[in-house]
């Protein structure tokens, strides 16, 4: 019987102590200007390692050397990962800019314009090559309750119907 307790509390603070990769995304169809407004929650330490392997320095999201150099980094690398399909017509994206909150920042991007989405195509495998089991969560949402996909490596993209 104590054998019990001490495995599982053995395995309780190494489930505890196990990290986990995870980011995500919320994309909403904004019908006074039918563009799509996306805002990419990622732990900013995970996309530090990602930047810094990709671009062989030192990225530091709390206290950047040079802001322009880290918003351009993050810039090309979302842009790269993030594709977006609306009814079969692969959308321009603009990277806008991002803020830290707490353990991650909001990354933010718009589209151009595009008609109202029937059928959307997301493509994201941010952080996926750099972390194994990293999952990324895409809530597009054209009213009030959004449809959902989970990407993941092997899986890094889905496909959306509306009404």
């Amino acid at each position: 019987m104590q054998l019990n307790y001490i495995f599982l509390l053995f395995l309780g603070w190494k489930v505890f102590f196990h990290p986990f990769y995870i980011s995500l995304t919320e994309i909403r169809y904004n019908t006074n200007n039918g563009r799509l407004e996306i805002a990419q929650k990622i732990f900013w330490d995970d996309l530090e390692v990602a930047l810094g392997d990709l671009y062989s320095s030192k990225v530091d999201f709390l206290n950047p050397s040079d802001r322009n150099a880290l918003e351009k980094m993050a810039a090309e690398y979302l842009l790269e990962r993030n594709e977006i399909s609306v009814n079969g017509k692969k959308v321009k994206l603009n990277y806008l800019g991002f803020e830290i909150e707490e353990e991650a920042a909001w990354f933010y991007l718009e589209s151009e314009k595009v008609e109202t989405p029937n059928q959307v195509e997301v493509y994201n495998n941010v952080l996926i090559e750099h972390f194994e089991g990293q999952q990324n969560i895409i809530n597009f949402y054209i009213d009030k309750k959004p449809k959902s996909l989970i990407l993941y490596k092997g899986k890094e993209k889905g496909i959306l119907n509306f009404p």
